[in-house]
């Protein structure tokens, strides 16, 4: 598969957005960082986060209180060098309430493929043990991603 850069077509875009769900199932702060320009600004909630250093101490933290965090994201609409997705994951907190957060994505691209900016907006919601969509051994769309493919 080639490096995925801008302007973006509907394949493009919806290769681009399952390599990121898979990249992020990972839950590897190092390696997820590295699909972000070196200065690259987030918005995630509340907090704002810029550069590879903070981001990978964001996901550290991140999935350190989100456990067993299974994650989903779809297309919702792209252009040139943007692409915006909605997105659900399940998790569970350190008391061992399970939560499914909802929500919506937009990221701008740098000229290489590189996210320069992400926007997160997200809502938590209590789910019970039997509500949860992602069990162990769910497929959730498995994609291989490798160094090139961002």
């Amino acid at each position: 598969m080639a490096h995925l850069i801008p302007p973006f077509t509907r394949a493009t875009a919806q290769q681009k957005v399952k390599i990121a769900q898979a990249l992020w199932n990972t839950k590897d702060p190092v390696r997820v960082a590295r699909a972000y320009t070196p200065d690259s600004v987030w918005r995630n909630r509340d907090s704002f986060v810029q550069g590879t250093a903070e981001i990978e101490r964001f996901l550290a933290a991140k999935w350190a209180a989100e456990r067993d965090y299974v994650l989903r994201k779809e297309l919702f609409a792209f252009g040139d060098n943007r692409i915006a997705v909605q997105f659900w994951y399940e998790w569970r907190n350190a008391a061992g309430q399970w939560h499914r957060t909802y929500g919506l994505e937009h990221w701008t691209f740098a000229a290489d493929g590189a996210m320069a900016k992400r926007q997160m907006s997200g809502n938590d919601v209590p789910i019970a043990p039997e509500e949860r969509w992602f069990n162990e051994g769910v497929d959730v769309d498995a994609v291989e991603i490798g160094p090139s493919h961002w």
